[in-house]
């Protein structure tokens, strides 16, 4: 029989033995990949809305802005639409700021006044309704969707009332709320009216100029960004169209990133489950070892079936992390309300298909590969002997627990005999808390940035999506390191078997014993919890490219801590409570000393 045959049955024999341990680390490995997959298949998918809304509105290759005295007249715009490599214009349309009021709701808007006719340059596209005409105005889609504003609503401007004449969409501007204020479209006149120098507010004697926007169209719209930068003066806004698009574009490009961040997270915890996994298993298959090595089986041969199965394992979670991850991309490949048309199909490169395999076969070998060498070092006879690894005598570690509580003392010597383990429960539960404060950080941005748009509570459609991108990730690593404490408890309630025997024998009762068993999670726990803290906010300062989140208050980190305590706590001691009833007779005459 050929080596790698052997190695294949040994390991199916294996799998089969223990269907459900096989089934956890297939589960684990899938929820990292098809998140790595969906931040992936996320590459480019708003690049033909964008191309789509811009042909369908006659979209404009820059954008030009003047507000107040820095700005100047109109007469300035219009010199600067026949600098070189302007070959076509509209505008300049006058500028508002008047305050819109609509279902309860009270916000400032960029009010724009237009021609009824068409225009060649920046015609935005209806989806309901009519254009503007004089006592009606156009409100952009995005914004539109925010206020839950429809064709043929009221609202009023600065007290005014309006009718809905429609919805449209424009590729001139990044959707709302994004470097803008709601937009909305009304007359000339209309705007004009709610100029500064128009209101009754102004100062006397000192009329304000009107602000102004203008469309330019370049013989090279390759170069807007270009033209931007070498004719922007103060009192100029100017906006190329390569912006706009990558601004529309932050909608899928923040899922984005929020994915691939969260798949590495999801990596480490994967890696932790699985070495949990094998760990435990390990505890059950030292005799197994040792007649695979009595029959002829060298310590290569041994580690090469424990690396088969979890290898075997991971290819299979990756293929099925690539095939959720790809069905479930086009929920989040929407473009937003901000622009029209399909967004292209999320695409899965063969180098992304190869990276999403080498992660998960990387997962599995570096949690296999320890145990693995560990189990083919065991020498033959100790391993038929099943005989338990002693542990190593620590005297201050002696010391510092004989004074303890039951309880404590046999926590903490429990998680010294196995500092690996320990160390392992730690960062889990620090990659766990790290992505809950990280969530508590975004949450408090999104709130400030609220305000600061003065969206006087209105949704954010970017706040939004990234929030439920963010929570989908943070309940799969709550329940990764919920299966990581469940079974790190059980591992230790199986190793400890005969020094908890021990210690009911002379005198520990069932339920120290448990509350022992659960302490070895917690000790770990704890440092592991507040090591999240500055790891997410180490986190946000690796990744932010613009404004930092703010760090949550105090209570909530605190609430954090201690939460994540009682969650450990309740979750070890089921498995902590079974294995302390098991009878101490049993256990001392079926374990060696």
């Amino acid at each position: 029989m050929g080596r790698i045959v052997l190695v294949c049955r040994l390991a199916a024999r294996d799998l089969r033995r223990r269907p459900a341990q096989a089934v956890l680390v297939l589960l684990v490995i899938a929820a990292a990949t098809a998140t790595l997959t969906l931040g992936l298949a996320l590459q480019g998918v708003t690049s033909q809305p964008y191309q789509r809304t811009r042909a369908a509105t006659a979209g404009p290759d820059v954008v030009v802005s003047a507000f107040g005295q820095n700005g100047g007249s109109a007469a300035r715009l219009m010199a600067l639409a026949r600098a070189p490599g302007v070959t076509g214009h509209t505008g300049p349309y006058p500028l508002a700021n008047p305050v819109l009021r609509a279902h309860g709701h009270a916000v400032a808007v960029q009010a724009e006044g237009r021609d009824p006719a068409p225009a060649p340059i920046d015609q935005p596209k209806l989806t309901q309704g009519s254009w503007v005409r004089p006592g009606e105005v156009v409100v952009e889609r995005s914004f539109a969707d925010v206020l839950g504003i429809r064709a043929g609503d009221r609202l009023t401007l600065n007290g005014r009332p309006f009718r809905v004449a429609g919805i449209a969409v424009t590729a001139a501007l990044p959707f709302y709320p994004m470097e803008s204020p709601g937009q909305i479209w009304l007359t000339r006149a209309d705007a004009r009216s709610f100029a500064p120098s128009a209101q009754s507010d102004a100062p006397p004697g000192q009329p304000q100029p009107p602000d102004f926007v203008l469309n330019l169209r370049l013989a090279d719209p390759a170069a807007a960004r270009a033209f931007a930068n070498a004719h922007s003066t103060p009192g100029l806004a100017m906006l190329a169209w390569q912006d706009t698009r990558d601004q529309d574009a932050t909608l899928v490009t923040n899922s984005r990133q929020d994915l691939l961040i969260g798949s590495w997270l999801l990596g480490l915890l994967a890696a932790a489950s699985v070495a949990v996994l094998v760990g435990g298993r390990m505890a059950d298959q030292t005799r197994r070892v040792g007649l695979l090595k009595a029959v002829g089986g060298t310590p290569g041969l041994v580690a090469a079936v424990l690396l088969a199965e979890n290898l075997f394992l991971a290819l299979i979670a990756a293929a099925a992390g690539l095939a959720a991850g790809r069905l479930a991309a086009p929920l989040l490949t929407s473009p937003g309300a901000g622009l029209v048309g399909a967004p292209g199909a999320p695409s899965l490169t063969v180098p992304a298909v190869a990276l999403v395999a080498a992660a998960a076969l990387a997962v599995a070998m570096i949690a296999t590969l320890v145990p693995a060498i560990r189990a083919a070092r065991t020498s033959t006879i100790r391993a038929l002997a099943g005989a338990a690894r002693p542990p190593r005598r620590r005297a201050a570690l002696i010391a510092a627990s004989a004074r303890l509580p039951v309880p404590l003392l046999l926590g903490l010597r429990l998680a010294a005999r196995r500092p690996r383990r320990a160390l392992l429960s730690a960062a889990s539960i620090a990659i766990t808390v790290t992505t809950i404060v990280a969530v508590l950080a975004f949450r408090q941005y999104a709130h400030n940035a609220q305000q600061g748009y003065g969206m006087s509570g209105l949704p954010n459609p970017q706040t939004t999506r990234d929030s439920q991108v963010l929570l989908v990730i943070t309940v799969a690593l709550v329940v990764l390191a919920a299966i990581n404490a469940i079974f790190i408890t059980w591992a230790t309630v199986l190793d400890a078997r005969h020094p908890s025997a021990l210690a009911r024998a002379l005198g520990a009762t069932p339920q120290q014993v448990t509350t022992g068993l659960s302490a070895t999670q917690l000790l770990p726990a704890l440092p592991g919890a507040i090591a999240g803290i500055p790891l997410a906010i180490g986190l946000d300062a690796a990744v932010s490219t613009g404004q930092a989140l703010p760090i949550p208050p105090a209570w909530q980190l605190l609430a954090v801590v201690l939460g994540t305590l009682l969650v450990v706590a309740g979750l070890t001691a089921i498995p902590a409570r079974i294995g302390a009833r098991r009878p101490v007779a049993e256990i001392l005459q079926s374990e060696l000393a």
